[in-house]
């Protein structure tokens, strides 16, 4: 069993005694924290709860609008709806926040709830903390008999947001009717199941073959997008019958895509790609997370904009997408964010801005990809021992490459020309995780290796 209390919500396995998964007590005592909370920063006592596929969701959603109404809030419910869906919804209907649950790309057992501030964002790192701390204490109060809040359910979202999508003024239908594309998706039998078919016929896709699009949260494979976990799709497209493959995570605000002939795309190529074009509509600056690829500061740079890094988490990149008036941005695991849309992570947007794009260039998948800089990044982590200070080893790796560029906001990034080696420490154990990129996946290795073996010199230095 597991439990995991952060400051964007609180996830776990469903099970198990209270305080050890996300068991039913845990799920009321923090959805009473976060609604007290909301009453306390908004006077508007209204919730918008939406949830993806899993198995659990229908019993976690009934536990969290049920405590809501018993803090005398009124709950809007969407029902199975998407993490998007419902970022929309939360100023659309003028709620006070808004509770997605929804594990993400994380396996079946587990599930979570995602909370949102006023503006259908993800509350911030203090009003984080401020939640937390109400749980912890149990400072909430419930409301009298006659004072309790009101359910009602909304099944018309999905549909609000696809023509949400429709509307984008860099969103072409026409253009993506005329070239009658066929395409197929896998949709983890989640949320993407219901609207990801109805936004293409919307958008005029011509064939539309459906892979594990049943809602039930009986997820086929690993439902975070990964090529390693997408070899049903991929031999799909090998037999050459397709323009295109698409493939969504449960909560719907992660894509990739796979090429006509069942290559990867590749997932940190999904904003690359959406950028370049909404950057050739429209000069602006763009942001991505520190471990995302430099791929999307060379096509900025390349149409006259600036590219600024922010460090990871989706807050941190709405944050400084905010601050440098970013026109698109996002994070390297297929996580688009278009402010013209909204300030969340959305494929539905994603996917409405990639196929005018694709329509407009007028040839294949893989013929895109390969007009931008290839980039590879390679993942690694380091174990240590918990009497080790991991603080003291990244401020000597700091020490030891100072004459390179270095970024510090978010553990060390250091800069070598085109190629870039991450070091970011885990908040929960002994481990410090090393992402580079370079030019080939060898060379990449070959840095993070490098990396490793500074690091193991500096602790037998001890």
């Amino acid at each position: 069993m597991a439990l995991i209390k952060s400051i964007s919500g609180i996830r776990g396995t469903i099970g198990g005694k209270p305080g050890d998964g996300l068991s039913p007590i845990d799920i009321v005592k923090f959805s009473a924290a976060y609604g007290a909370w909301v009453l306390e920063n908004s006077s508007n006592k209204k919730i918008v709860v939406g949830r993806d596929a899993r198995i659990s969701g229908k019993m976690v959603s009934q536990l969290v609008a049920s405590t809501l109404q018993g803090l005398g809030i009124d709950v809007i419910d969407l029902g199975l709806s998407t993490t998007p869906t419902v970022e929309l919804a939360v100023p659309r209907e003028n709620a006070g926040g808004g509770i997605i649950i929804t594990a993400s790309h994380n396996p079946i057992q587990w599930n979570a709830l995602k909370l949102l501030n006023s503006q259908g964002e993800f509350i911030s790192d203090s009003e984080g903390k401020e939640v937390l701390e109400k749980a912890e204490n149990a400072d909430f109060t419930f409301a009298e008999v006659r004072k309790l809040g009101n359910y009602s359910q909304r099944e018309d979202y999905l549909d609000i947001h696809i023509q949400h999508v429709l509307d984008l003024k860099l969103v072409d239908p026409a253009a993506i009717a005329a070239r009658k594309f066929k395409i197929v998706i896998d949709c983890v039998n989640s949320s993407g199941g219901l609207v990801i078919p109805k936004l293409l016929t919307a958008l005029g896709v011509e064939v539309i073959e459906k892979m594990y699009c049943e809602p039930n949260g009986d997820f086929p494979h690993n439902p975070e997008p990964l090529p390693e976990h997408l070899r049903d799709i991929s031999l799909k497209l090998e037999n050459g019958n397709f323009d295109l493959g698409i493939v969504v995570d449960p909560d719907v605000d992660r894509l990739a895509f796979l090429n006509e002939d069942g290559s990867f795309f590749g997932e940190e190529y999904t904003l690359v790609a959406v950028a370049d074009y909404v950057l050739s509509q429209q000069k602006g600056n763009t942001v991505s997370n520190l471990s995302s690829t430099r791929a999307l500061r060379d096509v900025t740079e390349l149409r006259g904009g600036e590219y600024n890094a922010a460090a990871v988490g989706e807050v941190n990149v709405v944050n400084q997408m905010k601050a440098t008036n970013a026109i698109i941005g996002g994070e390297g695991n297929g996580g688009v964010i278009y402010p013209e849309s909204h300030y969340g992570r959305d494929a539905l947007v994603g996917i409405g801005l990639f196929l005018t794009h694709l329509a407009k260039f007028g040839k294949s998948a893989s013929r895109l990809r390969a007009s931008y800089p290839g980039y590879f990044i390679s993942k690694n982590k380091i174990e240590l021992t918990p009497s080790i200070n991991v603080d003291s080893i990244l401020e000597k790796i700091q020490r030891k490459y100072q004459k390179y560029p270095i970024n510090t906001i978010d553990g060390v990034k250091i800069e070598f020309d085109k190629e870039w080696v991450h070091l970011r420490k885990s908040n929960t154990e002994p481990i410090i995780r090393i992402y580079s990129e370079s030019g080939t996946s060898a060379t990449a290795e070959h840095l993070a290796n490098k990396i490793i073996l500074d690091i193991k010199e500096i602790i037998s230095e001890k």
